[in-house]
Protein backbone atom coordinates (compact mmCIF):
# COMPACT_ATOMS: atom_id res chain seq x y z
CA UNK A 1 0.00 0.00 0.00
CA UNK A 2 1.10 3.71 -0.80
CA UNK A 3 2.44 5.18 2.94
CA UNK A 4 3.83 8.42 1.69
CA UNK A 5 2.14 11.49 2.81
CA UNK A 6 2.66 12.84 -0.37
CA UNK A 7 0.55 9.99 -2.46
CA UNK A 8 -1.88 10.17 -0.17
CA UNK A 9 -2.74 13.42 -1.11
CA UNK A 10 -2.48 12.16 -4.58
CA UNK A 11 -5.70 9.94 -3.36
CA UNK A 12 -7.67 12.42 -1.79
CA UNK A 13 -6.82 15.10 -4.88
CA UNK A 14 -8.01 12.45 -7.49
CA UNK A 15 -10.96 11.61 -5.36
CA UNK A 16 -11.99 15.05 -5.36
CA UNK A 17 -11.35 15.17 -9.44
CA UNK A 18 -13.68 12.15 -10.31
CA UNK A 19 -15.96 12.89 -7.72
CA UNK A 20 -16.52 16.64 -9.14
CA UNK A 21 -16.76 15.04 -13.15
CA UNK A 22 -19.54 12.94 -11.69
CA UNK A 23 -20.97 15.70 -10.33
CA UNK A 24 -20.60 18.01 -13.15
CA UNK A 25 -21.85 14.87 -15.30
CA UNK A 26 -25.11 15.21 -12.82
CA UNK A 27 -25.26 18.64 -13.42
CA UNK A 28 -25.52 18.63 -17.53
CA UNK A 29 -27.87 15.52 -16.94
CA UNK A 30 -30.32 18.39 -15.36
CA UNK A 31 -29.75 20.53 -17.11
CA UNK A 32 -30.65 18.52 -20.40
CA UNK A 33 -33.87 17.43 -18.12
CA UNK A 34 -33.21 14.07 -18.84
CA UNK A 35 -33.57 10.86 -16.87
CA UNK A 36 -30.70 9.78 -14.53
CA UNK A 37 -30.53 6.41 -15.80
CA UNK A 38 -26.86 6.23 -16.66
CA UNK A 39 -26.09 6.90 -12.78
CA UNK A 40 -25.16 3.30 -10.89
CA UNK A 41 -24.22 3.19 -7.37
CA UNK A 42 -22.99 -0.31 -6.36
CA UNK A 43 -20.69 -1.93 -3.00
CA UNK A 44 -19.56 -4.76 -1.50
CA UNK A 45 -18.39 -6.05 1.72
CA UNK A 46 -16.41 -8.80 2.99
CA UNK A 47 -15.18 -10.71 5.83
CA UNK A 48 -13.16 -13.56 6.31
CA UNK A 49 -12.09 -15.74 8.72
CA UNK A 50 -8.27 -17.36 8.59
CA UNK A 51 -7.42 -20.34 10.46
CA UNK A 52 -3.46 -21.75 9.91
CA UNK A 53 -2.08 -24.63 12.08
CA UNK A 54 1.64 -23.06 11.13
CA UNK A 55 2.63 -20.00 9.93
CA UNK A 56 0.49 -16.47 10.09
CA UNK A 57 -1.52 -15.79 7.12
CA UNK A 58 -3.27 -11.88 7.08
CA UNK A 59 -3.45 -11.55 10.92
CA UNK A 60 -2.24 -14.52 13.65
CA UNK A 61 -4.16 -17.06 12.30
CA UNK A 62 -1.83 -19.82 13.80
CA UNK A 63 -2.78 -18.48 17.09
CA UNK A 64 -5.94 -18.78 19.30
CA UNK A 65 -8.93 -18.68 16.88
CA UNK A 66 -7.52 -17.87 13.83
CA UNK A 67 -7.58 -14.14 12.48
CA UNK A 68 -10.44 -12.13 11.73
CA UNK A 69 -8.12 -9.15 9.76
CA UNK A 70 -9.36 -10.02 6.24
CA UNK A 71 -11.91 -7.65 5.13
CA UNK A 72 -12.79 -5.90 1.71
CA UNK A 73 -15.09 -2.67 1.64
CA UNK A 74 -15.68 -1.06 -1.71
CA UNK A 75 -17.87 1.60 -3.00
CA UNK A 76 -18.10 2.54 -6.74
CA UNK A 77 -19.96 4.91 -8.91
CA UNK A 78 -20.20 5.16 -12.66
CA UNK A 79 -21.98 7.72 -15.25
CA UNK A 80 -22.19 8.39 -18.74
CA UNK A 81 -22.84 11.86 -19.18
CA UNK A 82 -22.71 11.33 -22.67
CA UNK A 83 -23.00 8.35 -25.41
CA UNK A 84 -19.28 8.15 -26.07
CA UNK A 85 -18.16 8.57 -22.31
CA UNK A 86 -18.16 6.76 -19.36
CA UNK A 87 -16.65 8.09 -16.02
CA UNK A 88 -16.30 5.47 -13.35
CA UNK A 89 -14.49 5.72 -9.66
CA UNK A 90 -14.10 2.95 -6.91
CA UNK A 91 -13.17 3.75 -3.53
CA UNK A 92 -11.95 0.17 -1.47
CA UNK A 93 -10.94 -0.51 2.50
CA UNK A 94 -8.97 -3.76 2.78
CA UNK A 95 -7.55 -4.95 5.31
CA UNK A 96 -5.35 -8.09 5.19
CA UNK A 97 -3.29 -8.65 8.77
CA UNK A 98 -0.77 -6.51 10.22
CA UNK A 99 -2.24 -3.68 12.12
CA UNK A 100 -4.67 -2.65 9.61
CA UNK A 101 -2.91 0.51 9.03
CA UNK A 102 -3.70 -0.22 5.07
CA UNK A 103 -7.67 -0.39 5.42
CA UNK A 104 -7.77 3.50 5.03
CA UNK A 105 -9.82 4.02 2.10
CA UNK A 106 -8.45 4.69 -1.03
CA UNK A 107 -8.81 5.35 -4.45
CA UNK A 108 -9.27 1.93 -5.64
CA UNK A 109 -9.72 2.86 -9.37
CA UNK A 110 -11.11 6.03 -11.22
CA UNK A 111 -11.35 6.57 -14.72
CA UNK A 112 -12.78 8.91 -17.85
CA UNK A 113 -13.44 6.28 -20.73
CA UNK A 114 -14.30 7.81 -24.17
CA UNK A 115 -15.08 5.35 -27.24
CA UNK A 116 -14.08 6.98 -30.21
CA UNK A 117 -15.73 4.02 -32.57
CA UNK A 118 -18.15 1.75 -31.33
CA UNK A 119 -20.17 -0.63 -34.08
CA UNK A 120 -21.32 -3.65 -34.66
CA UNK A 121 -17.59 -4.84 -35.56
CA UNK A 122 -15.36 -3.05 -33.47
CA UNK A 123 -14.63 -0.92 -30.66
CA UNK A 124 -12.21 1.70 -30.08
CA UNK A 125 -11.83 3.48 -26.56
CA UNK A 126 -9.27 5.27 -24.59
CA UNK A 127 -9.16 5.98 -20.59
CA UNK A 128 -7.45 8.19 -18.70
CA UNK A 129 -7.15 8.68 -14.84
CA UNK A 130 -6.00 5.44 -12.37
CA UNK A 131 -7.01 2.46 -14.01
CA UNK A 132 -6.73 -1.43 -13.13
CA UNK A 133 -4.27 -3.62 -14.71
CA UNK A 134 -4.88 -6.08 -17.41
CA UNK A 135 -3.10 -8.76 -15.53
CA UNK A 136 -4.44 -12.59 -16.21
CA UNK A 137 -7.92 -13.34 -16.35
CA UNK A 138 -9.06 -11.64 -12.53
CA UNK A 139 -6.56 -9.23 -11.44
CA UNK A 140 -8.89 -6.47 -13.03
CA UNK A 141 -12.24 -7.63 -10.63
CA UNK A 142 -10.00 -9.36 -7.96
CA UNK A 143 -11.11 -7.95 -4.98
CA UNK A 144 -14.53 -8.10 -5.50
CA UNK A 145 -16.13 -11.86 -4.10
CA UNK A 146 -18.67 -12.37 -6.33
CA UNK A 147 -16.08 -12.58 -9.31
CA UNK A 148 -13.14 -14.87 -7.82
CA UNK A 149 -13.56 -18.68 -8.00
CA UNK A 150 -12.55 -18.75 -4.65
CA UNK A 151 -11.47 -16.55 -1.24
CA UNK A 152 -7.81 -16.42 -2.38
CA UNK A 153 -7.04 -16.35 -5.95
CA UNK A 154 -4.00 -18.60 -7.04
CA UNK A 155 -0.93 -16.63 -5.33
CA UNK A 156 1.75 -17.91 -7.60
CA UNK A 157 -0.03 -15.21 -10.12
CA UNK A 158 -2.11 -13.34 -7.88
CA UNK A 159 0.40 -12.10 -5.45
CA UNK A 160 -0.92 -10.59 -2.37
CA UNK A 161 2.12 -10.15 -0.38
CA UNK A 162 3.40 -7.45 -3.26
CA UNK A 163 -0.14 -6.59 -4.49
CA UNK A 164 0.10 -3.00 -5.02
CA UNK A 165 2.82 -3.51 -7.54
CA UNK A 166 0.46 -5.13 -10.44
CA UNK A 167 -3.11 -3.77 -9.14
CA UNK A 168 -3.23 -0.58 -10.83
CA UNK A 169 -1.63 2.28 -12.53
CA UNK A 170 -1.92 6.22 -13.04
CA UNK A 171 -2.01 7.04 -16.48
CA UNK A 172 -3.53 6.42 -19.80
CA UNK A 173 -4.99 3.01 -21.78
CA UNK A 174 -6.26 2.16 -25.01
CA UNK A 175 -8.31 -1.04 -25.70
CA UNK A 176 -9.89 -2.57 -28.76
CA UNK A 177 -12.43 -5.01 -29.71
CA UNK A 178 -12.91 -6.97 -32.88
CA UNK A 179 -15.57 -9.06 -33.55
CA UNK A 180 -15.41 -11.45 -36.26
CA UNK A 181 -17.41 -14.74 -37.22
CA UNK A 182 -15.70 -17.22 -34.81
CA UNK A 183 -15.49 -14.95 -31.99
CA UNK A 184 -13.65 -11.64 -30.26
CA UNK A 185 -10.19 -10.30 -30.21
CA UNK A 186 -9.74 -7.84 -27.21
CA UNK A 187 -6.72 -5.61 -26.78
CA UNK A 188 -5.60 -3.50 -23.89
CA UNK A 189 -2.55 -1.15 -23.76
CA UNK A 190 -1.34 1.04 -20.77
CA UNK A 191 1.10 3.13 -19.86
CA UNK A 192 1.67 5.13 -16.25
CA UNK A 193 3.00 5.04 -13.30
CA UNK A 194 2.17 1.55 -11.33
CA UNK A 195 1.98 1.53 -7.28
CA UNK A 196 4.68 1.23 -5.02
CA UNK A 197 3.74 0.32 -1.65
CA UNK A 198 5.07 -1.23 1.48
CA UNK A 199 4.39 -4.50 0.94
CA UNK A 200 6.81 -4.09 -2.21
CA UNK A 201 9.54 -2.66 -0.17
CA UNK A 202 9.77 -5.66 2.43
CA UNK A 203 9.76 -7.72 0.00
CA UNK A 204 12.69 -6.46 -1.88
CA UNK A 205 14.05 -6.38 2.09
CA UNK A 206 14.09 -2.33 1.35
CA UNK A 207 12.22 -1.52 4.30
CA UNK A 208 14.92 -1.35 6.78
CA UNK A 209 17.15 0.99 4.59
CA UNK A 210 16.56 4.62 4.84
CA UNK A 211 15.57 5.90 1.38
CA UNK A 212 12.07 6.27 -0.65
CA UNK A 213 10.82 4.08 -2.97
CA UNK A 214 8.82 5.66 -6.02
CA UNK A 215 7.27 4.44 -9.26
CA UNK A 216 8.75 5.29 -12.58
CA UNK A 217 6.82 4.73 -15.79
CA UNK A 218 5.58 1.49 -16.89
CA UNK A 219 3.15 -0.18 -19.53
CA UNK A 220 1.41 -3.42 -19.79
CA UNK A 221 -0.45 -4.92 -22.71
CA UNK A 222 -2.61 -8.02 -23.05
CA UNK A 223 -4.53 -9.71 -26.37
CA UNK A 224 -7.86 -12.00 -25.64
CA UNK A 225 -9.61 -13.66 -27.33
CA UNK A 226 -12.51 -15.34 -26.45
CA UNK A 227 -14.84 -17.80 -29.15
CA UNK A 228 -18.28 -17.15 -29.78
CA UNK A 229 -20.02 -18.30 -26.86
CA UNK A 230 -17.15 -18.03 -24.87
CA UNK A 231 -16.42 -21.70 -24.04
CA UNK A 232 -13.10 -21.15 -25.25
CA UNK A 233 -11.23 -18.19 -23.76
CA UNK A 234 -7.55 -17.41 -23.73
CA UNK A 235 -5.18 -14.47 -22.98
CA UNK A 236 -1.89 -12.78 -23.29
CA UNK A 237 -0.57 -10.68 -21.17
CA UNK A 238 3.27 -8.68 -20.78
CA UNK A 239 4.33 -6.08 -18.54
CA UNK A 240 7.44 -4.18 -17.40
CA UNK A 241 6.86 -2.39 -14.15
CA UNK A 242 9.48 -0.19 -13.21
CA UNK A 243 10.48 1.91 -9.78
CA UNK A 244 13.33 3.92 -8.35
CA UNK A 245 14.90 3.72 -5.08
CA UNK A 246 16.60 7.18 -4.08
CA UNK A 247 18.69 6.38 -0.64
CA UNK A 248 18.82 8.54 1.83
CA UNK A 249 22.35 5.95 3.35
CA UNK A 250 25.44 7.40 3.54
CA UNK A 251 27.38 5.54 1.18
CA UNK A 252 24.24 3.75 -0.67
CA UNK A 253 23.63 4.96 -4.25
CA UNK A 254 20.35 5.27 -5.82
CA UNK A 255 18.95 1.95 -7.52
CA UNK A 256 16.17 0.59 -10.11
CA UNK A 257 13.70 -1.94 -9.42
CA UNK A 258 12.21 -3.98 -13.19
CA UNK A 259 9.38 -6.51 -13.06
CA UNK A 260 8.54 -8.11 -16.68
CA UNK A 261 6.32 -10.92 -16.55
CA UNK A 262 5.17 -12.80 -19.04
CA UNK A 263 1.32 -15.09 -18.58
CA UNK A 264 -0.48 -16.99 -20.21
CA UNK A 265 -4.09 -18.01 -19.59
CA UNK A 266 -6.38 -20.56 -20.98
CA UNK A 267 -10.03 -21.25 -20.48
CA UNK A 268 -12.39 -24.05 -21.07
CA UNK A 269 -16.38 -23.67 -20.35
CA UNK A 270 -19.24 -26.09 -20.43
CA UNK A 271 -22.40 -25.42 -18.86
CA UNK A 272 -21.35 -27.08 -15.60
CA UNK A 273 -17.93 -26.93 -15.07
CA UNK A 274 -15.08 -24.72 -15.90
CA UNK A 275 -11.26 -25.87 -16.51
CA UNK A 276 -8.71 -23.26 -16.07
CA UNK A 277 -4.81 -22.70 -16.55
CA UNK A 278 -2.23 -19.68 -16.32
CA UNK A 279 1.71 -19.97 -16.75
CA UNK A 280 3.98 -16.77 -15.84
CA UNK A 281 7.50 -16.43 -16.34
CA UNK A 282 8.42 -13.53 -14.21
CA UNK A 283 11.84 -11.62 -13.60
CA UNK A 284 12.40 -9.08 -11.36
CA UNK A 285 15.27 -7.34 -10.21
CA UNK A 286 17.51 -4.61 -8.68
CA UNK A 287 19.87 -2.59 -10.49
CA UNK A 288 22.50 0.15 -10.64
CA UNK A 289 22.93 0.21 -6.69
CA UNK A 290 26.65 0.83 -5.81
CA UNK A 291 26.95 -2.05 -3.23
CA UNK A 292 26.85 -5.08 -5.09
CA UNK A 293 24.91 -7.65 -2.66
CA UNK A 294 22.08 -5.44 -3.49
CA UNK A 295 21.22 -5.83 -7.07
CA UNK A 296 19.95 -9.10 -8.32
CA UNK A 297 18.27 -10.67 -11.17
CA UNK A 298 16.04 -13.89 -10.77
CA UNK A 299 13.63 -15.25 -13.58
CA UNK A 300 10.20 -17.30 -11.69
CA UNK A 301 7.78 -19.22 -12.70
CA UNK A 302 3.95 -19.61 -11.69
CA UNK A 303 1.49 -21.82 -12.67
CA UNK A 304 -1.93 -23.38 -11.87
CA UNK A 305 -4.54 -25.94 -12.99
CA UNK A 306 -7.84 -25.12 -11.61
CA UNK A 307 -10.99 -27.30 -11.85
CA UNK A 308 -14.21 -25.94 -10.97
CA UNK A 309 -18.46 -27.39 -10.68
CA UNK A 310 -21.37 -26.02 -10.48
CA UNK A 311 -24.17 -27.77 -8.86
CA UNK A 312 -27.82 -27.55 -8.10
CA UNK A 313 -27.95 -23.73 -9.34
CA UNK A 314 -26.17 -21.61 -6.73
CA UNK A 315 -23.33 -23.94 -5.64
CA UNK A 316 -20.26 -24.18 -6.89
CA UNK A 317 -16.81 -26.58 -5.93
CA UNK A 318 -13.11 -26.23 -6.95
CA UNK A 319 -9.81 -27.94 -6.65
CA UNK A 320 -6.60 -26.52 -7.92
CA UNK A 321 -3.20 -27.11 -7.73
CA UNK A 322 -0.68 -24.31 -7.55
CA UNK A 323 2.94 -23.91 -7.82
CA UNK A 324 5.26 -20.97 -7.25
CA UNK A 325 9.16 -20.77 -7.84
CA UNK A 326 11.39 -17.70 -7.07
CA UNK A 327 14.17 -18.57 -8.92
CA UNK A 328 14.62 -21.30 -11.84
CA UNK A 329 18.03 -21.46 -11.49
CA UNK A 330 17.26 -22.15 -7.80
CA UNK A 331 14.20 -24.23 -8.03
CA UNK A 332 14.77 -25.88 -4.34
CA UNK A 333 16.08 -22.75 -2.66
CA UNK A 334 19.50 -24.44 -1.54
CA UNK A 335 21.85 -21.99 -2.86
CA UNK A 336 19.55 -19.41 -1.57
CA UNK A 337 19.43 -21.27 1.59
CA UNK A 338 23.34 -21.44 1.86
CA UNK A 339 23.67 -17.48 0.83
CA UNK A 340 22.38 -16.94 4.38
CA UNK A 341 19.52 -14.75 2.89
CA UNK A 342 16.66 -17.33 4.24
CA UNK A 343 15.12 -20.39 4.57
CA UNK A 344 15.14 -22.66 1.05
CA UNK A 345 11.23 -23.23 1.55
CA UNK A 346 10.88 -19.67 1.11
CA UNK A 347 12.35 -20.19 -2.64
CA UNK A 348 8.95 -21.94 -3.36
CA UNK A 349 5.10 -22.51 -3.28
CA UNK A 350 3.04 -26.01 -4.17
CA UNK A 351 -0.73 -25.52 -3.25
CA UNK A 352 -3.48 -27.94 -3.14
CA UNK A 353 -7.27 -25.97 -2.82
CA UNK A 354 -10.22 -27.67 -1.74
CA UNK A 355 -13.00 -24.72 -2.53
CA UNK A 356 -16.91 -24.71 -1.85
CA UNK A 357 -18.88 -21.81 -2.66
CA UNK A 358 -23.30 -21.09 -2.18
CA UNK A 359 -24.67 -18.38 -3.82
CA UNK A 360 -27.59 -17.68 -1.30
CA UNK A 361 -28.86 -15.05 -3.37
CA UNK A 362 -27.82 -12.50 -5.82
CA UNK A 363 -26.39 -10.68 -3.35
CA UNK A 364 -25.45 -13.19 -0.78
CA UNK A 365 -21.92 -15.32 -1.27
CA UNK A 366 -20.46 -17.72 1.50
CA UNK A 367 -17.80 -19.50 0.62
CA UNK A 368 -15.28 -22.42 2.18
CA UNK A 369 -11.93 -23.20 1.69
CA UNK A 370 -9.03 -25.55 2.65
CA UNK A 371 -5.23 -25.04 1.55
CA UNK A 372 -2.35 -27.83 1.96
CA UNK A 373 0.95 -25.87 1.20
CA UNK A 374 4.59 -26.99 1.18
CA UNK A 375 6.40 -24.09 1.06
CA UNK A 376 6.67 -20.66 2.15
CA UNK A 377 7.27 -18.46 -1.08
CA UNK A 378 3.98 -16.13 -1.17
CA UNK A 379 3.77 -16.04 3.02
CA UNK A 380 2.86 -11.97 3.54
CA UNK A 381 6.26 -10.68 5.27
CA UNK A 382 4.34 -8.60 7.24
CA UNK A 383 2.86 -11.56 9.18
CA UNK A 384 5.94 -13.48 9.06
CA UNK A 385 8.61 -10.69 9.67
CA UNK A 386 11.36 -13.60 10.96
CA UNK A 387 11.23 -16.30 8.09
CA UNK A 388 13.46 -18.67 9.96
CA UNK A 389 10.64 -19.45 12.18
CA UNK A 390 8.11 -20.34 9.78
CA UNK A 391 7.64 -23.92 8.71
CA UNK A 392 7.46 -25.87 5.91
CA UNK A 393 4.76 -27.73 5.69
CA UNK A 394 1.12 -26.07 7.16
CA UNK A 395 -2.59 -25.82 6.37
CA UNK A 396 -5.38 -23.10 6.00
CA UNK A 397 -8.75 -23.31 6.48
CA UNK A 398 -10.79 -20.12 5.42
CA UNK A 399 -14.79 -19.21 5.77
CA UNK A 400 -15.89 -15.57 3.91
CA UNK A 401 -19.37 -13.92 4.11
CA UNK A 402 -19.36 -11.63 1.19
CA UNK A 403 -22.41 -9.21 0.08
CA UNK A 404 -23.15 -6.68 -1.97
CA UNK A 405 -25.69 -4.00 -3.42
Amino acid sequence: MIASKSFRWNDVRTTILLAGLLLAGVSSHSRGEEDFDSLQLHGFLSQALVITDHNDFFGPSSSGEGSFKYTEIGANASLRPHQDVLIAAQVLSRRAGSDGGEARPKLDYGIIDYQMLSNQHRTLGVQVGRFKNPFGFYNQTRDVAFTRPSILLPQSIYFDRTRSLGLAADGVSAYMEERLPTGNIRAHIGIGNTQTGNDLRQTLRLDTIPGKLEPKTSAIAQVRYEDDGGRFVAALTTASANARFTSRTPGLSNGDFYFRPWILSLQYNQELWSLTGEFALRNSGLENFNEPRFNFDVTGESWYVQYTRRFHDDWQWLVRYDSLTSNRDDRAGKAFEASGAGPAHSQFADDITLGLQWNINPRVLMAAEYHSVDGTGWLPNEDNPDSSETSRRWNMLLFQLSLRF
